[in-house]
């Protein structure tokens, strides 16, 4: 089974300011004259972790990661001001064109499979293939079986824990009950909503309990972030038109790809890569079994390295270390 590569440093990082009042951080690993490859975080709101460059070959790949408006170490933070799924697809084209880079391959997870597959479709000449993990579709029933009904019958003891700070009159609705509290003027209200909604997160994400990545989500900063923003989004549809992904998936024709996903992803169920890989006929489809949602389970690492080794070996055929 493969593991991640070694820890990598940035050799060089950046800032973008791009619409509003958002300004991007960005750092670049690897080889400088290697293939390029955007990682996508998760969330919306996540933010990347050091981690997230072992997924690459670091003598292969010219690796980019940047972080979301909002979150992370871009600023500010947790702004919902102009933070959108458009913005975010520009804010992709801005860094490639700022890094003058002319193909790239995308690389996303969870929310970031999202971002990844609407930004393919909006820019398809740009992308020289995906690799995908935990699709996460954005439907009303998605958002709905992880806030509402659904994963609440898997996790009943930690469900109790994400519904006490709403009372129970409001939750017929949990949603925007949270959305309300979140983007309230009591602060300690605020941040009480924040960290129940991403503990609930974080304790669902792994087969296994995994108490340090709880323990992240926990952090006050990285809770609030996660939760305003992914409240932002979901009672917005994730600004999407209905059902846009797989409507759209006659764009992704001829963008060779990875879907991977675990069998047993509790935060967004296995039917969505299942649904994903009939509109998209050029994509390896990897059902994991023995994981979760997580990108740092066992299973889910030895396939997006695998893949993404896969995809090296592809692109280099081709490749003529011009970005």
């Amino acid at each position: 089974m493969r593991s991640q590569y070694p820890a990598i440093n940035p050799h060089v990082t950046h800032t973008l300011a791009t619409a509003g009042p958002h300004v991007l951080h960005i750092e670049e690993c690897g080889n400088p004259q290697g293939i390029p490859v955007v990682f996508i975080h998760g969330g919306p709101g996540g933010g990347c972790q050091k981690s997230d460059r072992c997924f690459f070959n670091p003598e292969i790949y010219r690796i980019v990661l940047f972080d979301q408006r909002g979150c992370g170490r871009s600023t500010p933070h947790a702004c919902l001001e102009a933070n959108d799924t458009q913005g975010l697809v520009e804010d992709l084209e801005a860094i490639r064109n700022f890094l003058d880079i002319q193909h790239w391959l995308v690389f996303g997870g969870s929310w970031g499979s999202t971002l990844a597959l609407v930004y393919a479709q909006t820019c398809p000449e740009n992308v020289l293939g995906l690799i995908v993990r935990g699709i996460y579709l954005c439907r009303p029933q998605d958002i709905h079986w992880f806030y509402q009904a659904g994963a609440s019958r898997v996790f009943p003891d930690y469900w109790r824990d994400f519904i006490a700070p709403v009372a129970e009159m409001e939750r017929e609705d949990l949603l925007d009950a949270y959305y309300r509290k979140l983007t309230g003027e009591n602060e300690l209200e605020r941040m009480a909503a924040a960290k129940a909604w991403s503990v609930w997160e974080g304790r669902c994400a792994t087969l296994d309990p995994q108490p340090e990545l709880v323990a992240r989500f926990e952090g006050p900063r990285m809770a609030l972030a996660l939760a305003r923003i992914e409240a932002h989004y979901f009672v917005n549809h994730c600004f999407l038109e209905p059902d846009q992904i797989l409507a759209n998936g006659h764009r992704l024709a001829g963008i060779p790809g990875y879907i991977i996903h675990g069998r047993y992803d509790m935060i967004c169920p296995v039917d969505q890569a299942l649904a994903l890989s009939e509109v998209w006929p050029e994509a390896t489809l990897e059902i994991i079994r023995n994981a979760g949602h997580a990108s740092g389970e066992a299973g889910i690492i030895d396939a997006l390295i695998r893949a993404t080794d896969a995809m090296a070996n592809r692109l280099s055929a081709h490749w003529t270390g011009s970005p």
